[in-house]
């Protein structure tokens, strides 16, 4: 039906916004509209936004802006959308703006400015619904909101207290994900070892992911604070339940710094952490992120956090130079860095990673993995990840000579060659009989 009402999703930020951006997509194809890639061809187009910090601020409005070149009829909802003043001020003439969890609301807002579908266009979707990730993986959100307070962050503002999701409907969509032949599904929340905490009776993360893992899919853990059902989870990977890779956002190894970030913890006490976390499970992939130039932090504060970066030797970090989020309590602090000092400590800290990087993918060189296929070339090269890479986060494996192989794959490569970021494989065998989640 070419003339059912159209609507574009534009979806920027984190991998929690692009689940909201799915659900969002799949009741309006449950609805009959027509989801459409081209703003000129829509009736309407939703933009949801992302406003951690200035830069994803920057980048949300002037996706609102490019929108509106094309499309008179822009509806703003997610992070941003939680601050109507600042995108009223930038673009008077969008239709609506809406915060976080307005889904309903966004819904009854298309509906009113472009009509609805004809009943003859509902349609019924599985209750995985529509995926906006490459259809092998998809990202399973076990509970929204936040109960820390960091002073560099507004998610508790802009998305509320920790909601956990009941585990029944978080089977449910897990089942229906696998049904549709999904093969990894990555576990995300704000604080994913926090889920079950506000449920009654009390739940846990490791007793939610012993019930995923009887699905018999990769199972990867993202957004793991430091804390005892972080062992837990650990304990499941020497088990082969999941995945032996531990996303932890320490931010800081300084606890001056992580004082004034409002967040427990030392070097020392990280250290132990990750040494007890290599005792329980040896080939667990640690990956992590780091904030320089937080409010105060001296360039010795700087130095202790090279330092543990340089012991802590994790496999993959992620590294932001520290900036303003309206809002935040961090704002207020004194001693503000100047944006060059953040900046050029950032590129210093990603610099040691790199080394640190190289030389631990090197070691890999030999070894033979069983290797997820998220892409494949024109020229018959492959890209994909083993057990110990993320999507989009972290490097990738090179498959040359892989003609033939298609996304979604699980293939057997010996690793060949490295880089600081990448590994370089040659294909061995092209459907291994099973994950195998143990060190090879």
């Amino acid at each position: 039906m070419q003339n059912l009402p159209a609507v574009g999703i534009v979806s920027l930020g984190c991998a929690k916004n692009l689940v909201d951006s799915e659900r969002l997509i799949s009741a309006l194809a449950a609805r009959g509209y027509r989801i459409e890639s081209d703003y000129a061809a829509c009736d309407a187009v939703v933009i949801n936004t992302c406003g951690f910090i200035n830069q994803a601020v920057e980048e949300s409005l002037e996706a609102i802006g490019q929108a509106l070149e094309q499309n008179g009829k822009i509806i703003v909802m997610g992070c941003l959308g939680a601050k109507p003043e600042t995108v009223k001020a930038a673009y008077p003439q969008v239709a609506a703006v809406f915060g976080p969890g307005r889904r309903a609301a966004v819904l009854r807002c298309i509906a009113s400015l472009i009509g609805t579908p004809p009943q003859e266009a509902v349609q019924s979707l599985p209750a995985s619904g529509v995926l906006l990730t490459p259809p092998h993986y998809a990202y399973l959100k076990i509970a929204e909101g936040c109960r820390h307070h960091c002073t560099f962050c507004i998610i508790p503002s802009l998305r509320g207290p920790l909601r956990s999701r009941l585990p029944q409907d978080i089977l449910k969509e897990a089942r229906a994900l696998k049904a549709q032949r999904v093969r990894e599904l990555l576990i995300i929340a704000q604080d994913s070892s926090d889920y079950g905490f506000d449920l009654n009776p009390r739940l846990t993360t490791s007793a939610l992911l012993r019930e995923l893992s009887e699905l018999k899919l990769w199972l990867r853990v993202h957004y793991v604070y430091p804390s005892p059902e972080a062992d837990r989870i650990v304990e499941l990977m020497t088990k082969g339940l999941v995945l032996p890779y531990l996303d932890v956002p320490l931010q800081h190894a300084v606890p001056a710094v992580l004082k004034r970030m409002k967040r427990p913890g030392s070097a020392e006490q990280a250290l132990k952490q990750i040494e007890r976390w290599r005792s329980i499970c040896p080939d667990v992939a640690l990956r992590s992120t780091f904030i320089t130039g937080f409010p105060g932090e001296s360039e010795q504060d700087f130095e202790q956090l090279l330092d543990f970066i340089q012991e802590a030797k994790l496999d993959r970090v992620g590294c932001f130079p520290y900036s303003d989020v309206p809002g935040a309590a961090a704002n207020d602090l004194d001693g503000a860095l100047p944006p060059e000092v953040r900046n050029e400590r950032a590129e210093r800290l990603m610099a040691l990673q790199a080394e640190i990087s190289r030389e631990k993918l090197r070691r890999r060189v030999g070894q033979r993995y069983d290797v997820l296929i998220d892409a494949v070339s024109e020229n018959g090269q492959a890209f994909g990840r083993t057990k110990y890479e993320a999507p989009d986060v972290d490097g990738i494996v090179v498959i040359d000579d892989a003609a033939g192989l298609r996304p979604g794959d699980l293939v057997s490569a010996v690793i060949t060659d490295s880089d600081e970021h990448d590994l370089y494989a040659r294909l061995e065998q092209r459907a291994p009989a099973s994950i195998n989640f143990k060190l090879h």
